[in-house]
């Protein structure tokens, strides 16, 4: 779970109106994350439950246990994860502190070696390098940024992330169960009538991903596709086997 968390879990910054306001970091990844996760662990769950008993109360049962189990389980995941990003951070703090104080010079090179990459030199680099490095806190969150390329994270950004993480997983493990409640009790119905809601939902997923970043909508959404109808199918079969007779 964690592993497949750090995977995912990629920033998407963008800019809204004339004020510049931008979306918090992570919003938009953990909303994702969230709800393509969710859909597809309990499509392939309720898939592999639907063919191996074909009875719709334990069908429901395991979705819905899946959903809640699922949820919580991502929703802690994003908690520990952002806490841990924010005492890494802390730590590289400390440690540039330190170095600041007892490598003054060989930071201070490091400034100047940032600024080149950028195109400054000769006077105008140590200039900037002065500027920089004549103020504590400009010198350290210039480090933190543009040398360890770390951003700062609070404990209040781990609660909204667990939190949309939680919720995200909640509404995409309930777009597979779904429709088994509007087919009247026919199985397979309810199975064709799964992939097919399960399978627009991630496309627009990935459609609306690349339409807020950058990318090609049509191609992240079938993208996105694939990788959980893939994933789902692969749960799907090994929750089929398992439950087959003579499993």
């Amino acid at each position: 779970m964690s592993t497949r968390f750090a995977f995912w879990r990629k920033e998407v910054e963008e800019a809204f109106s004339e004020q510049e306001e931008h979306a918090r970091p992570g919003v938009w990844s953990d909303f994702i994350l969230g709800s393509q996760d969710g859909l597809v662990n309990v499509l392939g769950v309720i898939l592999g439950v639907a063919v191996a008993s074909q009875d719709m109360r334990i069908i429901l049962a395991g979705g819905l246990a899946a959903t809640f189990a699922e949820s919580i389980s991502m929703g802690a995941v994003a908690y520990t994860s952002t806490i841990a990003r924010r005492d890494h951070y802390l730590k590289e703090v400390e440690r540039e502190k330190r170095e600041m104080r007892e490598l003054p010079e060989r930071e201070r090179e490091e400034v100047r070696e940032v600024l080149a990459r950028w195109g400054f030199e000769g006077k105008q680099l140590e200039e900037m390098t002065d500027h920089i490095v004549s103020k504590e806190t400009a010198w350290l969150e210039f480090m933190m940024a543009h040398e360890l390329s770390l951003a700062p994270v609070d404990r209040d950004q781990a609660r909204r992330s667990a939190l949309l993480v939680g919720i995200a997983a909640i509404v995409g493990s309930l777009i597979p169960l779904a429709p088994f409640l509007f087919t009247g009790g026919a199985i397979f119905n309810g199975i064709l009538a799964s992939l097919a809601v399960s399978a627009a939902a991630l496309f627009i997923i990935g459609w609306y991903k690349a339409k807020k970043t950058v990318g090609r909508p049509a191609r992240s959404g079938a993208q996105m596709l694939l990788i959980g109808i893939v994933s789902a199918l692969a749960g799907f079969g090994i929750a089929y086997l398992v439950g087959a007779p003579g499993g």
